[in-house]
């Protein structure tokens, strides 16, 4: 970053090649040498994707996914799938975290700009996944039996949908729990929940617990459909495009890249490269390929 110019094939080198942790020291470390902050280098130097990539990478997780949050919810209208995106996806220690440190950021709880941003039963599952109240124990058989019972009667069966229902036993359910939940739907409604779901609900509340169930089943397969779509759609959504790849590079990056080769009969480097361009390119490619 001295002198004229930027370099920036060390900073893909260096960066791209890390774990959180270890960018977390070299940021450390450089403050402590050069008495400067890394990322206002970063940002004075660089623009654009690349410039956003590289400082969702130097960001410590909880504080990038709680920035994100807020910009979703500030400004006009609201980003109502990077909610969903982060809040449906992550575990109950997770959300903890990113509740806490949203609160510390910007010095008001994410509920409460939820409450004020949101409305209805979306706001109602937003708020839910906000408490981190989800059970963590095993499947429970009779009580799975019940549950399966209780959102059939609240779907299908009803005239209209008994969102609370759902909102209920998807929001506080553990993950083992919820697939026998779903396998005991599949029994009595001949229908998976996916498809319950997809034809009962509409909008940001079907998308939100489409995500949910989803993620009950296969993560990694969620995640590698939201990178298609953001991929392959008109124009390409970077901001999501970054951080996913960014958040899930030392987490399920293999097998996103397993799911997304299977559904798409493309490798997720080859979609990402074909999208991409210049330095972006280079740094999404490598931490898609350097697990």
């Amino acid at each position: 970053m001295e002198g004229l110019g930027t370099d920036e094939q060390p900073m893909i080198d260096i960066l791209a090649h890390r774990t959180g942790s270890q960018r977390q020291e070299i940021a450390l470390s450089y403050k402590t040498q050069f008495g400067q902050d890394l990322i206002e280098d970063l940002k004075s130097e660089l623009s654009g994707n690349f410039e956003d990539a590289l400082v969702a990478l130097l960001t410590p997780l909880t504080e990038y996914l709680a920035s994100e949050l807020n910009k979703a919810l500030s400004g006009l209208g609201t980003k109502e799938d990077t909610l969903i995106e982060i809040l449906c996806t992550r575990r109950n220690d997770e959300i903890k975290a990113i509740t806490e440190t949203y609160e510390r950021l910007f010095e008001r709880s994410l509920e409460d700009d939820i409450k004020s941003d949101t409305s209805g039963d979306f706001e109602r599952l937003m708020v839910s996944m906000t408490t981190a109240g989800r059970e963590e124990g095993p499947a429970d058989p009779d009580q799975a039996r019940t549950d399966a019972e209780a959102l059939h009667e609240a779907g299908v069966e009803k005239w209209g949908t008994d969102e609370s229902t759902f909102n209920s036993v998807m929001c506080s359910r553990s993950y083992p729990h919820l697939r026998r939940v779903f396998w005991e739907y599949e029994q009595i409604a001949g229908q998976s929940i996916l498809d319950a779901i997809d034809s009962e609900m509409s909008g940001d509340l079907k998308t939100g617990m489409l995500t949910l169930a989803k993620c009950v089943d296969n993560i990694p397969l969620y995640f590698a459909e939201k990178l298609h779509k953001a991929i392959e759609g008109a124009g390409t959504e970077d901001q999501v495009l970054v951080r996913i790849i960014t958040t899930r590079c030392e987490i399920d990056m293999i097998q996103i890249k397993h799911e997304y080769k299977k559904l798409y009969d493309k490798s997720l480097e080859e979609a990402v490269s074909d999208d991409t361009s210049g330095d972006y390119r280079k740094l999404l490619v490598t931490l898609v390929e350097d697990i």
